[in-house]
């Protein structure tokens, strides 16, 4: 797509690569993208350009909806499908490769979780597994699904859902709300409260206390969104710099940098699903 629209400069093509297809409600008296002006009780339309912006909170970006919710359906239909058809004897490729990634995620919960919980083995494979097809979907040229896009007729298309903060922080917040529920589960609301108020400097200074801690539990979930957005938006960026060059040092560049980026990829995946199980086992141990 870099070299076929000329009309395209390269400030153009990077906002177009790094624009959401977002669906919302534009405000009455709005003016959009071609001149005209939303009339009165606004309307729910697909954004173009910076009209996002002025839809507000509701707003939704359907890409990330389409590609996150289809790698993990893509997902549980092949872990399914494995499970159904396991073997006892020699087991075939898929199968091998399945059962070494819930060794290696079983091996990282018994090493790092020390309590009694079911849900924590499931939700480290789905995490890890789950964030690594979405991170995946950056090897992918980056002109190539946007361009069968464009073809039939949708202005954009972000097929990476994880360089979109909302996909993230959406995540994220989902563990956050986890750690939450144990926390007061393992411990009661008055040991949860207790944990926030009376540490790490005793009573005497409660409110100090409060302040580290809460700011110290607020910082989980940003931390998480935060971090695996940030690696990601910025690979996906060097991608998109490497498309304006030209041909011949795209394939020099995008190679090696595609390589190195697989190791970005997992590391991410990997990272995001250790510190879930750490501050799974941070709440529920009782200080």
């Amino acid at each position: 797509m870099a070299s076929e629209s000329g009309t395209l400069t390269s400030s153009d093509y990077i906002s177009h690569h790094l624009t959401n297809l977002t669906f919302g409600k534009l405000p009455e008296g709005t003016t959009r993208y071609d001149g005209s002006v939303v009339g009165e009780g606004g309307t729910w339309t697909f954004a173009h350009g910076t009209e996002a912006a002025d839809m507000g909170f509701w707003a939704l970006n359907v890409d990330t909806m389409f590609w996150s919710v289809g790698l993990g359906l893509l997902f549980i239909w092949l872990f399914q499908k494995v499970a159904k058809s396991a073997t006892a004897g020699v087991p075939g490729n898929t199968q091998n490769f399945v059962e070494t990634i819930i060794e290696f995620v079983d091996e990282n919960v018994k090493s790092i979780f020390h309590h009694k919980n079911e849900l924590i083995a499931p939700l480290s494979l789905t995490i890890f597994v789950w964030v690594f097809m979405m991170n995946t979907m950056d090897l992918i040229p980056v002109d190539w699904i946007p361009f069968v896009a464009a073809e039939m007729g949708i202005s954009y298309m972000k097929v990476v859902p994880t360089t979109d903060v909302n996909a993230t922080a959406g995540m994220a917040l989902s563990v956050f709300a986890l750690i939450i529920y144990y926390s007061i589960k393992a411990k009661g609301v008055s040991g949860f409260l207790a944990e926030l108020s009376l540490q790490p400097l005793g009573k005497w200074l409660l409110p100090f206390n409060l302040f580290l801690e809460v700011v110290g539990l607020i910082a989980k979930p940003v931390s998480l969104a935060l971090r695996l957005f940030g690696n990601m938006y910025a690979g996906e960026m060097i991608f998109i710099l490497i498309a304006l060059l030209p041909f011949w040092v795209q394939w020099v560049l995008s190679v090696p940098w595609a390589i190195f980026h697989i190791l970005v990829i997992t590391l991410q995946a990997f990272i995001f699903m250790v510190l879930t199980i750490v501050y799974m086992a941070m709440a529920h141990d009782d200080h």
